[in-house]
């Protein structure tokens, strides 16, 4: 049956599909027909994609398991994960945090994180059949007249069941089992455990998974140093590839400097040991963000010593991120001008200081990282960083891979592996899922950023789901994860109380614009030097273009630039110039908006009298307006020679 977790959720491929397993070594097999340990044929995983499978780390394991027991009861999650086994983590696509759980080379429980509940498990019917002995809670024995209609991927209805057991709500994930105590399905309650001991009718359990079952066999107990064995071979022709590769590029650029750029994580850990492995001990340029966590930096040091490496540092300033957060605002997933003060601006600092006359730069780049990165190529020159060429040696590995390669070496790695995070970076990143985050909440790093938060949502009429949520990395909350929540708490909606107007003085936009390493992609983020007129302010937007406008999530935009009731600008695209010029024809009319003082000049000036003046400013009538902005010049009251950007 196909899982209804994955309706609607579009297929996301970026490479190959290489995960395997041998059955007789109980280990996932990358690529190869055959286990290079024991000869036995492997079978292919089948999994959703794009596949980037990592080892399930013991943190990962006896999360798994405590939430199992939360669901299931005491002993079920040891019972469906026992110690001794070799277990995958195979990241989905989906509005937050959702991991497949591999065992046995077969997926048997999703976990996945909801907005507004949390984390759950989501078992297949063969984690049923591991757990169903152990379990005391959320089963239901089903009528053997409704068996055939389950394995028919039809729901069990009231009158099919024979037994309930354990108290659970409508919502909660509960397993089927036949007359004869075999899992039967697996899927979600449509009656609490009372209603459904009274009901006569309806729906008990929308079926999401169903198969028959018996008592699972005992696999062969397994450990990663059987699994390095197993991909002996194909991790061999892997890394000599990748060494081949990095001998030719270093010799066609012999010319200029070469260095590993090196974040803290796995993939410029690999990208690192594979030079190593080349016979070139290259310098190591790690940019120290300001936004790390210790544990990150203390480890580049430790690896330092541990490898002897020659490192390099960059690092953003000390007011580079919460020196400009009082202006901007938070960053978001749509507003990353962190990604410029703190990653950019320091990394292109560093390169000039260190390398004016250009840089080979070998960096952990993967296609299967995201589709930004799937379509780049494995060599490029860096267009934020002039002079800086970057090539990644390991551009077609998955995390398997890399793991598996980095296991081998026996050097250290980031100790937030261990501690459930699966990429690192900034601890407050943005793009960050919450499943993440809640992850990132443990490290007292995080306690000076929530406190910001919850004191700049009262400052904005911003109630404490904002900040509960994780809604502050959007600047346009997406209407997916609206829905969600209110789908998931009833009653559910984000508050925003009007507040007095902040700021003093002339408006000011203050900008951070070019190619965003995070993005890929030409953007400018920006923020005013107070709070807007919205109303006011999208009246007058009209003399640039069409104004489209969210009013309940405070935004207004024309063309490709978005501005918010607190003053952020937002504006993307392809051509830098013509952004450019978009942003400063939009700056022009926030400030004649917000600085009008009615005197009345650039009425006469409209032909279509789409002007009038209320309450002492102008405004637009926008089924009048043509756009033309023969309005924009004769503005006696305003200045427009501090333009944002020198054309």
């Amino acid at each position: 049956m196909v899982p209804a977790l994955a309706a609607g959720m579009a297929e996301v491929r970026l490479g190959k599909m290489h995960l395997r397993w041998c059955d007789q070594c109980n280990v996932p097999v990358l690529e190869d027909a055959h286990c290079a340990r024991c000869g036995n044929t492997t079978r292919q995983v089948e999994m959703t994609p794009p596949g980037d499978a990592r080892p399930a780390f013991q943190h990962d394991i006896d999360f798994v398991r405590k939430q199992v027991d939360r669901q299931f009861g005491e002993g079920s999650g040891e019972a469906l994960l026992p110690d001794g086994h070799v277990y995958l983590f195979n990241k989905v696509p989906a509005l937050d945090r959702m991991d497949e759980v591999i065992a046995d080379g077969e997926v048997i429980v999703t976990m996945r994180y909801d907005l507004g509940i949390g984390w759950r498990a989501l078992p297949r019917v063969h984690a049923a059949a591991r757990i169903v002995r152990k379990a005391s809670k959320n089963l239901i024995w089903a009528d053997q007249g409704a068996v055939e209609p389950i394995l028919g991927n039809q729901s069990l209805m009231a009158p099919g069941v024979n037994k309930v057991v354990g108290d659970f709500q409508k919502g909660e994930e509960v397993i089927v089992l036949d007359p004869e105590g075999n899992a039967l399905a697996t899927g979600v309650a449509r009656m609490s455990s009372e209603e459904m001991r009274q009901a006569e009718r309806g729906a008990a359990v929308k079926v999401r998974w169903s198969e028959r079952t018996v008592p699972p066999a005992e696999r062969p107990a397994a450990d990663w140093n059987i699994a390095i064995e197993a991909n002996a071979k194909v991790m061999e022709r892997r890394a000599q590839e990748s060494v081949e590769f990095i001998l030719r590029l270093a010799e066609e650029h012999r010319d200029i400097p070469q260095v590993v750029s090196f974040s803290g994580g796995k993939d410029s850990l690999a990208t690192l040991l594979l030079t190593r492995e080349a016979g070139l001990n290259l310098p190591v340029f790690f940019i120290n963000t300001g936004l790390e966590f210790p544990e990150t930096v203390a480890y580049v040091h430790r690896l330092k010593e541990e490898l002897d490496l020659d490192l390099v540092l960059g690092k953003a300033e000390e007011d580079a991120f919460f020196g400009n957060l009082e202006f901007f605002g938070p960053p978001g997933k749509d507003y990353r001008w962190c990604c410029k003060t703190n990653k950019l601006g320091p990394t292109v600092k560093a390169i000039v200081e260190h390398y004016p006359n250009g840089v080979l730069s070998f960096i952990g780049q993967r296609r299967y990282e995201s589709e930004q990165r799937s379509s780049k190529p494995r060599v490029w020159r860096n267009p934020w960083t002039p002079g800086q060429i970057g090539a990644s040696p390991i551009q077609d590995w998955t995390s398997l891979h890399v793991w598996l390669y980095t296991f081998k070496s026996g050097v250290s790695y980031n100790p937030w592996y261990e501690n459930g995070l699966d990429r690192i970076g900034c601890f407050l990143c943005p793009a960050s899922d919450m499943g993440d985050l809640d992850i990132a909440r443990t490290s007292p790093t995080y306690e000076r950023w929530e406190a910001f938060l919850k004191a700049y949502a009262e400052r904005k009429g911003l109630g404490p789901e904002w900040v509960e949520h994780g809604l502050w990395r959007w600047k346009r909350v997406p209407p997916s994860v609206m829905e969600e929540l209110k789908r998931n708490i009833p009653g559910f909606e984000l508050v925003r109380k009007e507040v007095p107007r902040t700021g003093e003085g002339n408006l000011r936009l203050k900008m951070q614009d070019g190619f965003s390493p995070c993005t890929l992609g030409f953007s400018i983020e920006g923020a005013f030097s107070r709070d807007l007129d919205l109303e006011q302010v999208k009246s007058v937007l009209n003399m640039v273009g069409e104004v489209d406008a969210g009013a309940d999530e405070g935004w207004c935009a024309v063309g490709n630039v978005t501005i918010f009731r607190e003053g952020a600008l937002i504006a993307k695209g392809a051509d830098q110039e013509k952004i450019k010029k978009d942003v400063e024809r939009v700056r022009r009319a926030v400030v004649k908006a917000e600085e009008c003082v009615g005197c009345g000049v650039c009425i006469a000036r409209c032909n279509e009298g789409a002007l009038v003046l209320m309450r002492g400013k102008v405004r637009v009538e926008a089924t009048r307006c043509i756009h033309c902005g023969d309005c924009f010049e004769p503005c006696p009251a305003i200045s427009f020679g501090d333009a944002a950007f020198d054309f």
